[in-house]
């Protein structure tokens, strides 16, 4: 099989063509630009493209498909050209539908925690010894890629999102993958851009819903509301299993799932995580995992990366980065940190990036979400609504919108990285969050010495 990906460098695409590589397939690949990890994972493999840029004298009969990525445009000459040569051309959930048709797809949805728990699914099957196939939306320990594609696993686990396939197929990605078991995980309104009311944003869990396969199974957190009331109008003609947190407990910075006399220790903590852990349970008794395998290798999972990541800690400070953007995944996180922590002061920064955030329209939905925090810091770049082509507001608009005493609003990087390093850390925790990386900041390389934070910005 040959096989070529326009936009290869995006972090699902090149995932994907390391992938399918590894299962013997003939890959090119193209990009205008290709930053750093993909950049040096793609050409680890021999699969960075010679030259970047569109080449449409690359695409040729003999490619048995081509793969459009999100971040290419619709008037790509190099989809162009495939789509005068009458060429097979997939969007990347529509491909790995493709890969998968054969297997029982278990694909896990939802407004957040998506990725953690399909993270926790992947590690509890590999410490049993099952074989699968797989995709998630970040690094996993002990994982070297994000996208496998196996001939010989039964099932394949994926994440499922809800944004768009591709710029020629509006579909949401987690719409093309038909699963056999499905998990939602909640439903908080997000990706305004291309949902612009809350109904039909919900609409979108509905259809997915519905695509479940005949016999299949359908998995979803009680604790959410709307979700609940949508499963219980629908009543889906599928087994509907509803979970909430796990039972817990902390014990000096530690928490312990309790499970009759046992308690096991976890490396993740938060309320959001121990509903993440309630719903990989569920999905693991599923797939044939007894509850004695699931709780002996549940204590070694890490988190996967961007999810209340460690930056830098030391005995009286904990530096935190995390995937956190929409309003209800800030309260969440915010909450989990405060309450591990209740005898230090918690610093939340964010950075608003994606559409949704940038949005005027949708900057009230984050009223209070950071309220939790003991010091607010909202960060945002205005070159970036400029980008993305957004009305431009000012810096007071997001003060009034986050409607909290303790929040600040930074427009300039530098100065909100001052703040950073002139705090004193002592007895208090940072939380940074973001879907982005605040203009190329390299957090990697933020460490403590003594009471400060030594900050690299890249």
């Amino acid at each position: 099989m040959k096989i070529h990906l326009i936009a290869v460098g995006g972090s699902a695409m090149h995932n994907l063509a390391i992938a399918l590589k590894e299962k013997g397939y003939t890959v090119s690949g193209s990009d205008d630009e290709i930053f750093e990890p993909s950049r040096s994972r793609l050409a680890a493999h021999g699969l960075l493209p010679d030259a970047a840029g569109w080449h449409p004298e690359r695409i040729h009969g003999g490619l048995d498909a081509v793969i459009l990525g999100m971040h290419a445009r619709a008037d790509n000459p190099e989809l162009k050209r495939a789509q005068q040569l009458g060429l097979k051309i997939f969007s990347y959930p529509e491909y790995l539908y493709e890969q998968c048709r054969d297997k029982r797809r278990i694909v896990i949805g939802g407004s957040h925690g998506k990725t953690t728990i399909t993270a926790m699914v992947m590690h509890i099957l590999k410490s049993c010894g099952m074989d699968f196939g797989y995709m998630v939306g970040a690094q996993i320990d002990g994982f070297d890629t994000m996208v496998r594609l196996s001939k010989e696993a039964k099932i394949s686990v994926f994440e499922g999102d809800e944004y768009l396939s591709s710029p020629i197929d509006p579909r949401p990605k987690y719409h093309l993958y038909h699963p056999n078991v499905a998990l939602v995980s909640g439903i908080a309104w997000d990706h305004i851009n291309v949902f612009p009311s809350f109904e039909l944003y919900v609409m979108q869990f509905s259809r997915f819903i519905d695509l479940i396969e005949p016999g299949g199974t359908l998995v979803y957190c009680a604790a959410d509301a709307t979700l609940s009331r949508l499963v219980e109008e629908k009543r889906p003609p599928v087994t509907v299993i509803p979970y909430t947190a796990h039972p817990a407990v902390v014990r000096n910075r530690q928490t312990f799932l309790t499970t009759g006399d046992h308690m096991i220790g976890l490396s993740v903590f938060g309320e959001h995580n121990l509903q993440n852990i309630g719903g990989a349970l569920q999905i693991c008794r599923v797939l044939g995992v007894n509850d004695e395998d699931f709780y002996k290798h549940i204590g070694s999972f890490r988190g996967a990366a961007r999810r209340l990541q460690t930056l830098a800690q030391n005995e009286h400070t904990h530096i935190f980065l995390d995937f956190a953007h929409s309003p209800s995944k800030l309260k969440a996180t915010i909450k989990a940190v405060k309450e591990q922590y209740p005898d230090r002061l918690l610093t939340a920064c964010m950075e608003l990036h994606t559409f949704s955030s940038l949005s005027e329209r949708f900057l009230a939905e984050y009223q209070h979400s950071m309220t939790d925090a003991d010091d607010a810091w909202v960060y945002y770049n205005p070159e970036t609504l400029k980008h993305k082509q957004l009305p431009m507001f000012d810096r007071q608009t997001v003060a009034r919108a986050f409607d909290t005493p303790n929040v600040e609003v930074f427009t300039d990087l530098e100065l909100l990285l001052r703040k950073i390093k002139e705090t004193r850390w002592k007895d208090r925790n940072l939380l940074v969050m973001t879907s982005g990386n605040f203009n190329g900041t390299n957090f990697g390389k933020w460490e403590l010495s003594g009471d400060k934070l030594v900050v690299v910005r890249e």
